[in-house]
């Protein structure tokens, strides 16, 4: 493969991942329909997993939580499970200790009642 290949593959699958994670339109070449339900799969996920860790939040939200979840993660790569849940919290207004720090926002959100 040439060097020109190889960057065009690159940004191809750079395209894809943005278009999986992010929120991107799928590149060229890719069914839309399958890529966007990849998508939907990988936010499904995604929302299962900070309402497994953090419960209290997914309990905050009542039985809306994942559609919630999705509808704010849906433009917005991961970049940790934590961040996510501490993020999404402020976003959905849902009272954080103010004085606590990142890691004491997070075990608040894991405690149990």
């Amino acid at each position: 493969m040439t060097q020109p290949e190889t960057e065009e593959l690159a940004e191809r699958q750079a395209a894809l991942v943005r278009a999986l994670v992010a929120g991107s339109p799928a590149p060229d070449g890719f069914d839309t329909d399958s890529v966007a339900a990849a998508a939907r799969a990988l936010l499904h996920k995604r929302a299962g997993e900070v309402a497994r860790r953090f419960p209290l939040l997914a309990h905050a939200c009542g039985d809306d939580f994942t559609a919630r979840f999705i509808d704010w993660a849906a433009d917005k790569p991961k970049t940790s499970t934590a961040s996510d849940a501490t993020t999404f919290a402020e976003h959905a207004g849902i009272a954080l200790p103010v004085s606590a720090t990142a890691r004491g926002r997070r075990s608040f959100l894991r405690r149990s009642r």
